[in-house]
């Protein structure tokens, strides 16, 4: 039968005390036994003296050594008396009449302590009387006086402890027991409500505030225990909360994501994942821990075996079917690791057409940057007629302009692309833009016999960026100025207005297009004929700003052929 806690602390206890309490009794009985031993022996010895100072003062010695026995007489009854000389002879026996029946008492334990400590003490039978005596020798000057009393029961009581500590320590005892049970208790309470804590911990059941426990030390122990518990539940759902946010990132995350074990054993993988994989893969898998058999994932495999204790991170691109893919190793302190897969694509396009676009930009400020050389070169060589110089002075002050148009061209789409958020927007009157658009090109349409024809409304405004809508017009009007010829009409429209958007027609009856050069149109530094934007001293970047722009204010812009001739341009703006 297994025992309780308290009764287990009780038993433990009650033998320590008793423990303690015999070991107490034992050593005080010892010791009282001495003291009251001392004390019979500090009275045999006085009787010894006694003895040695009536044989002093009578002078008695072999001869009248029977005189003692009227000493005798005077003591108790009960003491006997002994006169031995040096040599172990007894010369005197008070209970003895024939002393020659005697034996040589040299060798009495008494008689030998008082042989070299000048005193000695005994108990044992007596061999001439077989009676029990404590023995009580003293050396004088040639001879021992022993004095010896009868060891009876009264003589046992006399050296007996008295038992009154015993009673005490055992009243001690119980007292102590009691409350040893008490506090047994007590604590025998804590640990239950400490062994209930355990239990609801491991159970995972709700903790109390507060523990309720009888002791004040204990109180603070538990309610410290319990915050502590509180403290780490909490910590345990805060981490499950952001694990549920991770997952939840994984499982939108445009990536994939897969996170496998040491062992290459998947752990956890997103659904673009298990896309991309299967579209790596030579044919559709559902298991990943079969990446290890994919070759297009050699790499990343390969950097796992055999990677460098500090590196953990490697990083290698794969093409697949028209498609470029980024893939991404991490590996983790406990060996685990992290595969992302990332569709880099359209990215990659994007990098391309940066590239294709400096390229461009470097050659089309090369014309330019060329002639400006040239003919500041020249200006600074050589002496030329003051018509010359004007002329050379006005080619290039044109190169100039060119280049100037050019720079703020590539900074305006560069600037819609990468930070769009610098365009401050107001509230913009359409008609009063395209009037200022009007003023600023009066001399070229005027050149060029160009009618203008606007049917917009008066109070027509949308919350835009002023620079932005007045360079999709400016650049349409500069395109068909450049381009349709002379003698043509542009109309500049809104057809059509809804609760969002405004929709706009712009065409001119020009030259136009050839229909298969449409789609075009709006990519940078593209030309129809590639002389033709510098002949005409273009940017090549107009009608990709005006798409960009278009773009900006949440509109579509489409180009087609007019039915009069030219190109229209259809586009919406959002109010």
């Amino acid at each position: 039968m297994k025992l309780t806690y308290k009764y287990r602390i009780f038993f433990y206890f009650f033998i320590i005390f008793a423990l303690f309490a015999v070991c107490v009794i034992v050593i005080e009985q010892e010791e009282e036994k001495k003291q009251r031993t001392q004390a019979l022996e500090d009275r045999l010895d006085s009787y010894a003296d006694m003895i040695h100072l009536y044989m002093e003062q009578y002078q008695l010695s072999d001869s009248n050594i029977s005189e003692l026995r009227t000493l005798a007489k005077a003591m108790p009854l009960d003491i006997r008396i002994t006169i031995i000389d040096e040599s172990g002879k007894v010369i005197f026996d008070k209970d003895v009449e024939n002393l020659n029946s005697l034996e040589n008492h040299a060798d009495r334990p008494e008689i030998r302590s008082a042989s070299y400590q000048g005193k000695g003490s005994n108990i044992r039978v007596s061999a001439s009387t077989h009676h029990e005596y404590l023995y009580y020798a003293k050396r004088y000057k040639g001879y021992y006086a022993r004095v010896a009393l009868p060891y009876t029961i009264e003589t046992k009581g006399m050296l007996r402890a008295d038992n009154l500590f015993i009673y005490i320590v055992t009243g001690m005892f119980i007292i102590v027991l009691l409350l040893l049970n008490y506090v047994a208790g007590k604590f025998s309470r804590s640990i239950s409500l400490l062994k209930n804590l355990a239990v609801k911990i491991k159970e995972d059941k709700p903790l109390p505030e507060k523990i309720l426990f009888s002791d004040e030390e204990l109180i603070e122990v538990g309610n410290q225990l319990v915050d502590m518990l509180n403290q780490r539940e909490k910590g345990r759902r805060e981490i499950e909360l952001e694990r549920e946010k991770l997952i939840q990132h994984f499982h939108y995350s445009k990536e994939g994501i897969c996170i496998f074990d040491r062992d290459i054993k998947k752990i956890y993988a997103n659904t673009n994942f298990y896309q991309y994989f299967n579209f790596i893969a030579e044919q559709p898998i559902f298991d990943l821990d079969a990446i290890t058999e994919e070759p297009a994932f050699d790499s990343a495999i390969e950097f796992i075996n055999k990677r460098n204790g500090d590196d953990n991170y490697h990083i290698y691109q794969l093409q697949k079917d028209g498609k470029t893919f980024s893939v991404q190793t991490i590996v983790f302190e406990d060996g685990s690791f992290e595969i992302t897969i990332k569709d880099i694509t359209k990215t990659e396009k994007t990098r391309l057409l940066k590239q294709e676009m400096t390229n461009n930009i470097a050659h089309e400020l090369r014309t330019p940057v060329t002639s400006l050389r040239g003919y500041l070169e020249t200006l600074s060589t050589r002496t030329l007629s003051e018509d010359k110089q004007s002329q050379f002075i006005s080619r290039a002050y044109s190169q100039a302009i060119r280049l100037s148009s050019l720079i703020e061209d590539v900074s305006l789409i560069s600037k819609m692309e990468e930070a769009p958020s610098l365009f401050v927007t107001e509230e913009v009157n359409l008609l009063r833009l395209i009037n200022d658009v009007r003023i600023d090109l009066t001399d070229k349409l005027r050149e060029n016999d160009i009618q203008l024809q606007v049917s917009i409304k008066d109070d027509l405004t949308i919350n835009g960026n002023y620079t932005l809508l007045y360079s999709i017009f400016r650049n349409l009007m500069d395109n068909s100025i450049s381009y349709a010829g002379q003698h043509i009409l542009i109309d500049i429209s809104n057809y059509m207005e809804d609760g969002e958007s405004i929709y706009f027609s712009y065409f001119d009856t020009g030259k136009g297009v050839e229909t298969q050069y449409l789609p075009r149109l709006f990519e940078r530094f593209y030309r129809v004929n590639e002389g033709r934007t510098r002949d005409t001293g273009g940017s090549g970047l107009g009608l990709s700003i005006v798409k960009n722009a278009v773009l900006f204010h949440k509109g579509e812009i489409q180009v087609r052929s007019h039915s009069g001739g030219g190109l229209e341009f259809l586009f919406t703006l959002r109010k």
